[in-house]
């Protein structure tokens, strides 16, 4: 809470008369309604009714300050009341004054170096800042006013008051600010404080302009730009929130709420905002909740199922623009597919799933060298039949786990050539139609299919993972996907990951590191059991948390860079109706 005044205290006029005679008999007055039912003045606190309160002045400021110095005081985790009192002062005055205090250091000097002393610093700094100060007063770009600043501190009990006050105080001093308690003098502090206007206290410093200027704490942090989409409304000053992800760092995002606060809304709102400024939009959907937009947008819609049409050879390589070590990176990248399908592979049965990935593609006719690269790949089944026919028991082990996605219940999804490329600007991969066991591993093969893509041809685009706990609940994916996030920014691509289950996301070292690499993040409505976790990862506020906890669908907290904002989305009701129609 913050009070300003710019005016001295003016005495008030107190009537004489008799209570009974000022009203009528009978009459209560709002003083009488508003009225606390005790006061108790301690020396060094007060009590009224149930609550405690101490008021501390400050003395002592820092030499040099920056904008918004005291936001920390501002933003602290507590109740405070701040006022700030601003008196004008007579340059004319000032400058007596200031040529008095000049004569006075300047023979302090003079007689130390006739004494054959050493010169105090702290005596020439203080000359050398008020000549300057004498320099800019005379050529009228400053003005010097008198400054007041005082803290009121609630608290329920006694001991709180205490830890609070050591912590104001500690914060202060970081801030190199000198604050002291208005022993004797807690209700005059404390009416300083409430919103009459009136400064009891009478605690002053002089500040010049710029220093004053730099003490206002109101700013907020604005993300309105000239060139982004539109994400929301800044719920503190009514602002737009205009945004350009491009410009961070990196272009990743990450999206973090429980079910039903929004997330979803917000993604598809952003992927149709971002086709209009001619950015490509990739989708991996588990849900299939983007049919219905790539259909509105002229977008195409992929379904991956037993049954589609679609089909993705994982051990496809990049023929255009081929890495140095591209056959390497991929055998990797292969290593950690097989290692989803059949789970953990021991330190031996890692290296027969790398020999046998080595000899389908030799098979093949595929060296190092990228002119080989446009034979046809092999397929999961060459690495299946290479299995089969080591002796050892562990290769045949592998090969009967492959077996399944070979001529089992999954067989032909992941065991044809491409079939297909990617042309439209708005491209969904749908993977609903799959068990929920084989979702992870369709989203890692078409996440690998996308990185060839985008290495290919130069260009913005923006890949949205939703659901990303699919993926990072897998030791192996998940590390492809940190993988991807961090080498996304290279290549012009935004990764934008969303996830529902922020406890699961947020407890795996993958997950923690993905949200480190996204310079964009956004906390939508959280769940109780969610919200200490994010409080230690983003320091929130206790009005920020409450904010989580309680917030309408669509409001939380936009993340960008070293900036944040309260955020509530807005659509217009041509986007919602695309948005918020299901097939």
């Amino acid at each position: 809470m913050l009070f300003f005044s710019q005016k001295k205290e003016s005495k008030q006029e107190v009537s004489t008369k008799p209570f009974s005679q000022q009203m009528g008999r009978g009459s209560v007055s709002v003083k009488d309604l508003i009225a606390p039912s005790f006061v108790e003045v301690d020396f060094n606190h007060l009590k009224i009714d149930d609550k405690y309160y101490r008021t501390l002045f400050v003395v002592g400021y820092p030499r040099y300050v920056q904008s918004n110095w005291l936001n920390q005081l501002i933003a602290y985790d507590h109740p405070l009341y701040i006022s700030y009192f601003i008196y004008p002062t007579e340059s004319g005055e000032m400058l007596k004054q200031i040529k008095r205090k000049i004569t006075e250091m300047e023979a302090t000097i003079e007689g130390d170096i006739k004494a054959g002393k050493v010169v105090d610093p702290s005596v020439q700094v203080a000359l050398n800042d008020a000549l300057s100060i004498q320099a800019e007063l005379a050529q009228g770009s400053e003005r010097f006013f008198q400054f007041g600043l005082y803290i009121t501190i609630p608290a329920e009990t006694l001991e709180e008051l205490e830890t609070i006050t050591r912590e104001v105080d500690s914060l202060l001093s970081s801030l190199l600010v000198v604050a002291k308690k208005a022993t004797l003098e807690m209700e005059e502090g404390f009416k300083s404080t409430l919103p009459l206007f009136t400064d009891r206290l009478q605690v002053w410093r002089n500040m010049d302009t710029a220093s004053l200027a730099m003490t206002f704490p109101f700013s907020t942090s604005s993300l309105t730009d000239t060139m982004g989409i539109l994400y929301g409304v800044n719920q503190l000053d009514g602002s737009l929130i205009l945004f350009d992800r491009f410009k961070l760092e990196s272009a990743n995002s990450a999206v973090l709420g429980k079910s039903g606060g929004g997330k979803s809304f917000l993604i598809k709102l952003e992927t149709i905002r971002t086709l209009m400024l001619g950015i490509d939009v990739l989708v991996v959907d588990p849900e299939n909740e983007y049919e219905h937009i790539a259909d509105s947008l002229g977008g195409e819609f992929l379904s991956f199922s037993l049954k589609s049409e679609f089909r993705v050879n994982p051990f496809d390589l990049n023929t255009i623009n081929p890495e140095v070590d591209e056959l390497s990176n991929k055998i990797l990248n292969l290593h950690s597919l097989i290692g989803v399908m059949v789970g953990d592979l021991t330190p031996s049965q890692d290296a027969i799933v790398d020999r046998a990935i080595v000899a389908s593609y030799k098979q093949k006719g595929i060296t190092d060298d990228p002119k080989t690269f446009y034979n046809e790949p092999p397929l999961l089944e060459d690495v299946y039949k290479i299995m089969l026919g080591y002796e050892t028991q562990e290769g045949q082990d592998i090969a009967y786990r492959l077996e399944k996605f070979i001529k089992g219940s999954a067989s032909g999804i992941f065991n044809s050539q491409s079939n297909f490329k990617i042309n439209n600007p708005y491209t969904v991969f749908g993977i609903r139609d799959l068990e929920e066991n084989l979702r992870p591993i369709a989203m890692y093969v078409v996440l690998n299919f996308i990185w060839n893509l985008i290495r290919n041809d130069d260009k913005r685009r923006i890949l949205v993972v939703d659901e990303a706990w699919y993926l990072i609940k897998h030791k192996d994916s998940a590390d492809y996907l940190f993988d991807f996030a961090k080498r996304a920014r290279k290549y012009d691509l935004g990764l934008t990951t969303v996830t529902q289950d922020v406890e699961d996301f947020l407890s795996t070292q993958q997950g923690r590191a993905i949200l480190t690499n996204s310079s964009l993040q956004i906390l939508l409505k959280q769940s109780p059991a969610a919200i200490e976790l994010l409080s230690g990862v983003f320091n929130l506020t206790a009005g920020e948390k409450q904010l989580l906890l309680s917030g309408g669908i669509g409001e939380g907290l936009f993340f960008a860079g070293r900036s944040h904002v309260a955020i509530q989305v807005i659509a217009s009701n041509q986007e919602k109706e695309i948005i918020e129609t299901k097939k």
